[in-house]
């Protein structure tokens, strides 16, 4: 049954399986890591089990996601949608599950269940975590890289349906301009709705490619700009 992520995912497979899908920088430290559609399906699918087997969560449930701007991130919104979840943005009580960074682990209450990511660039666990926690880099190369969903729950952002979701995305792509074609350059963060379905599902749902920034450099911006083949630049 189709999800939002199969929505997003399956004309990019199809189209472009290959080519670079989300390239992500961390100015402060250097990091750069690039997953082609390919690879992000894979994370996805493994979150998706992850979610599902480990977690219990079937479609319907509700999952809290406390994460910045980040390629990680992007696997886990594209796992819980097709887990059929509904993703909610910040602190969560009805929450069937968190994923959080450690240093909002805080912000979930009384969660029952709780993961942690460390967002390491090359997947390193997250360290002194409390009893209870689970580390998710640990635990997510554990479950497999396909994954065959049952549907979604009806909402699957803060209430919004897939339809009307994929119909703002798409919406937002064609007000900045975003077509297939397109490698898309952006340091906002994805921390309400819309700036998730701005920053990352219309960049996705236009087919296009992005380029994602953490703790940006302006003096390395149009350097990028030249080296990554950026065609669009979004604001933040």
């Amino acid at each position: 049954m189709t999800t939002l992520t199969d929505a997003l995912l399956d004309p990019i497979l199809a189209n472009d399986p290959a080519g670079p899908r989300i390239t992500w920088y961390d100015d402060a430290t250097g990091a750069r890591i690039e997953l082609s559609a390919v690879t992000l399906a894979n994370w996805a699918a493994k979150t998706a089990n992850l979610i599902r087997d480990e977690f219990g969560v079937l479609p319907g449930g509700r999952v809290s996601v406390l994460l910045p701007a980040h390629w990680q991130t992007a696997a886990v919104l594209l796992g819980a949608w097709w887990a059929g979840a509904e993703v909610t943005l910040g602190p969560d009580p009805d929450a069937d599950l968190a994923l959080v960074t450690p240093d909002r682990l805080d912000e979930v209450g009384d969660v029952a269940e709780v993961a942690a990511l460390s967002l390491d660039a090359f997947g390193a666990p997250a360290k002194d975590l409390p009893p209870g926690v689970t580390d998710y880099a640990t635990n997510v190369r554990m479950h497999g890289d396909q994954f065959h969903a049952a549907g979604d729950g009806g909402a699957v952002l803060d209430g919004r349906s897939s339809a009307e979701v994929l119909t703002a995305a798409r919406d937002s792509a064609q007000k900045a301009g975003i077509t297939g074609t397109d490698r898309v350059l952006s340091s906002g963060e994805w921390a309400t709705p819309d700036a998730l379905v701005d920053g990352l599902i219309a960049v996705f749902a236009a087919g296009a490619s992005l380029v994602q920034v953490t703790n940006p450099d302006p003096e390395a911006t149009e350097r990028r700009v030249t080296s990554e083949k950026v065609t669009v630049r979004l604001g933040g």
